[in-house]
């Protein structure tokens, strides 16, 4: 429903509700997100892309996915964890692609929209507090696949 706290992958993923695509850039993020912050399977992203994506296509999800969980042939790095909020200040630096499909942001400016808590305003139209710690659910993840790593 695009309701995690983090304004860059609300709008991706209300994007993809709306409209059934989004960029690569924010699948990754969005995938990244599911499996490293919200510590979920990659199969449940998987899924949920495959039934609302209109360019599905099956080997390139699956790949993506496993790319990002770090367990696909061709994987990803498994210490490689996106920053929500730095991946919206680098791929939607005035906020433009947020105030789109999250309006009720929309009267944030560009240095504020990122990081809607700094905002004294910010939760004024009902936008949703962060459902984690982005910091915090990184050193988890990274220690939950370093224990994986060495056993």
């Amino acid at each position: 429903e695009g309701k995690t706290g983090y304004p860059f992958v609300d709008a991706a993923m209300r994007q993809l509700l709306h409209e059934g695509w989004m960029h690569n850039r924010t699948r990754m993020v969005v995938a990244s997100f599911l499996v490293k912050d919200l510590h979920l399977e990659w199969q449940h992203g998987a899924n949920f892309f495959m039934e609302h994506l209109v360019d599905f296509d099956v080997a390139s999800n699956s790949h993506g996915w496993q790319w990002t969980a770090g367990c696909g042939t061709d994987a990803s790095p498994y210490y490689r964890i996106f920053n929500p909020i730095e991946q919206g200040k680098r791929f939607d630096p005035n906020g433009d692609y947020i105030r789109k499909y999250v309006p009720e942001l929309a009267h944030l400016s560009a240095d504020e929209i990122h990081e809607p808590w700094l905002a004294p305003t910010a939760y004024e139209k009902g936008y949703v507090k962060r459902i984690v710690d982005h910091a915090t659910e990184r050193l988890e993840s990274l220690a939950r696949l370093e224990e994986i790593k060495t056993t």
